[in-house]
C-alpha cells in the first residue's frame, strides 16, 4: 500500500479537532491584542516607547492571526487549490507573522538596552524616533527573512497539510530553526544576561533612589520580554519536535501550541505590565462599585 494513503485520512481526521481548538486560541488571542491596542491609543499616559513596542506586538500577533485562518480556510474549505506556487505564498505570508513575532520581541529587548545602557550618554536612544526607525527595519528583516520560502520550489501543494517547508528539506528547515527561532533567542538572553549583570554591579555601589528604581524598572520589564517571549518558544517547541523525531502525533500538538501560546502571550501581557493591569483593574473596581445597589438612608432609621 502507498505511504501516502495511510498518511492522509490520518490528517484529515486530526484537523476537525485541530482547526476548532486553534481557531478558538486564535479568537481569544486577536479579542486581547485589540484590547491592548485600544487602551495604548486612547489613554494618552500609554504613549511611551515601551508600550509602542507592545503595540508592535500586538500587530504581528494580529497578522499570524489572520494568516493562519487564510491557511485554515485553504484547508478545510477550498480543497480544490492545489497550485504550489500559491501554496509557496501561503508559506512565505506563514514565516512572514513567526518573524514578526520573535522579532518584536527581539527589539523589545534591544530597546531595554537602549534605555538602561545607550541612554546615559546618547540622548537619542529613548526617542520615540528611534524606536520607529527600530520598527521599521524589523519589518524590513520580516519580508527579506523568509524569502527563501517563495523564492525555492521546497515548498509544494501536499493534500491534507498546510503550507510549510516539508521534512526532506533539511537545509531549509535547519535555515528555518536558527534564523527565525535561534538567532533572535540568543540576542533576547544576551540582552538580558548583560543587564541583569550591569543592574547587579550598580547594587554593589551606592546609588541614589532614583538609579534604584530605574534599575529596578529596567529589570521588571526585561523580565516580562522574557517571560513573553518563552510562552512563545514553549509553542514552538512541539513543531521543532516532529520535525527531528517525526512523531506524527506532535503535528497537530505543534499546530494548535503554536496558536495556544500567542493565546497565553496576549493574556500574561495585560497580567506582567503594571500600565495595563492597573487600569484593568481599576476599571473592574470602579464597575463594580457602580452596579453595587445602595442601600436606602432610611434602613437604619
Amino acid at each position: 500500500m502507498n505511504s501516502t494513503a495511510v498518511y492522509i485520512p490520518f490528517r484529515a481526521a486530526n484537523y476537525r479537532v485541530i482547526i476548532p481548538l486553534s481557531l478558538t486560541c486564535i479568537l481569544i488571542a486577536i479579542i486581547i491584542d485589540c484590547i491592548i491596542l485600544a487602551l495604548v491609543i486612547f489613554i494618552k499616559r500609554l504613549h511611551t516607547v515601551t508600550h509602542l513596542l507592545v503595540c508592535n506586538t500586538s500587530i504581528a500577533s494580529i497578522f499570524y492571526c489572520i494568516v493562519q485562518c487564510n491557511n485554515y480556510i485553504f484547508l478545510a474549505f477550498i480543497p480544490w487549490e492545489t497550485s504550489d506556487f500559491s501554496c509557496r505564498w501561503r508559506g512565505f505570508f506563514g514565516y512572514m507573522t513567526v518573524v514578526a513575532i520573535v522579532y518584536s520581541y527581539l527589539n523589545q529587548a534591544i530597546s531595554r538596552f537602549f534605555v538602561s545602557v545607550l541612554s546615559i550618554k546618547y540622548r537619542w536612544a529613548t526617542s520615540m524616533k528611534a524606536h520607529k526607525i527600530l520598527i521599521f527595519i524589523q519589518w524590513i528583516i520580516v519580508i527579506f527573512l523568509p524569502l527563501p520560502a517563495l523564492l525555492t520550489e521546497d515548498i509544494y501543494y501536499r493534500p491534507f497539510s498546510l503550507c510549510w517547508v516539508p521534512r526532506e528539506y533539511t537545509l531549509h528547515l535547519a535555515y528555518t530553526i536558527i534564523a527565525y527561532y535561534l538567532i533572535p533567542a540568543g540576542f533576547i538572553f544576551a540582552i538580558y544576561i548583560y543587564i541583569y549583570l550591569r543592574v547587579k554591579r550598580r547594587r554593589n555601589r551606592v546609588f541614589t533612589t532614583t538609579e534604584g528604581f530605574r534599575s529596578n524598572r529596567d529589570l521588571e520589564l526585561l523580565y516580562n520580554i522574557i517571560i513573553l517571549f518563552s510562552i512563545y518558544l514553549f509553542g514552538a517547541l512541539p513543531s521543532i519536535l516532529y520535525i527531528i523525531t517525526r512523531v506524527e502525533v506532535l503535528y497537530g500538538i505543534g499546530i494548535i501550541s503554536v496558536s495556544l501560546a500567542v493565546a497565553i502571550e496576549n493574556c500574561v501581557t495585560l497580567i506582567v505590565h503594571r500600565d495595563f493591569r492597573n487600569i484593568i483593574k481599576n476599571y473592574i473596581c470602579r464597575s463594580m462599585t457602580q452596579v453595587r445597589p445602595k442601600t436606602p438612608s432610611f434602613a437604619y432609621r
